[in-house]
């Protein structure tokens, strides 16, 4: 839908024809009133034409996916080294995948489909590896030991009858916030360990993938069907970057990967 001019790149078909109309006009005035009939007549075929459509529809994908990249590449370098090295390792198996592939001469519909899947999952591991950094970094340096600890002394010094009305009332409400906080802990600790659970599984899952790869003859469509122990729908888990993962998420047209539903399937 376009000719590439040199300096100008590529510039689109009717807006070469409308500065050559224009330059016309300058000979006779008539090529100008000529160029605005065909760009009338132009712009309503061109609202039906599928082909523009789809040239629309692809520019647009484009833009968006640009869009989404830029704010991972963020995302990952707001993430510890050791991470980023991890997502690197994980890119550069998802990278060897297709190469096999390539290699096999598989159809490019297939290659970009499983691209599409791997990246998908690459996307997924660097949400885990987000959660996990912001489970790692929120809240105080109190443990669940030191914690029990507090609630263990507090309510010893509840069975003092000594103490009066208003020094048990305050130590009663410390006490029931301590209890709350605790629960916040071990929350969080769980949380840590489905993560770290669910990092496992999406790393193996591609180390699988790319061993198939290798040993199957026949280039296959990559199935990432997999079920995360971690809840990354409800939210909460990514801190201040919870704003711009959903964005990513809305990009990827799907919801984030839960323990109700499959992070993806290439089919």
């Amino acid at each position: 839908m376009g000719a590439d001019v040199p300096a100008l790149g590529r510039v689109p078909v009717n807006v070469l024809a409308s500065a050559g109309f224009f330059i016309l006009g300058f000979g006779h005035p008539g090529f100008w009133f000529l160029g605005l009939a065909a760009e009338a007549a132009l712009l309503p075929s061109l609202a039906f034409n599928q082909r523009f459509q789809n040239y629309v529809d692809a520019t647009e994908r484009q833009l968006t996916n640009g869009d989404s990249q830029v704010k991972r590449t963020a995302l990952v370098q707001t993430l510890p080294p050791e991470d980023r090295k991890h997502i690197e390792a994980l890119d550069r198996k998802c990278a060897k995948v297709l190469d096999v592939y390539r290699n096999a001469q598989a159809e490019e519909f297939l290659v970009e489909t499983n691209r599409e899947a791997l990246d998908n999952l690459k996307w997924v591991y660097t949400k885990l590896l987000i959660a996990r950094f912001h489970l790692l970094t929120a809240g105080t340096d109190d443990t669940a030991e030191s914690l029990d600890r507090k609630i263990v002394s507090l309510e010893h010094d509840l069975h003092d009858t000594q103490e009066t009305p208003a020094l048990r009332q305050s130590k009663g409400a410390t006490l029931d916030i301590l209890k709350r906080r605790l629960a916040n802990i071990e929350r969080r600790e769980q949380s840590l360990e489905e993560v770290e659970s669910d990092l496992t599984r999406v790393e193996s899952q591609v180390d699988l993938i790319l061993d198939n790869a290798a040993m199957q003859g026949k280039p296959q469509t990559i199935s990432t069907d997999l079920q995360l122990t971690s809840d990354l729908v409800s939210g909460g888990l990514f801190g201040d970057s919870e704003s711009a993962v959903a964005d990513i998420d809305r990009n990827y047209g799907q919801p984030p990967a839960s323990r109700k539903a499959p992070i993806s399937r290439a089919t």
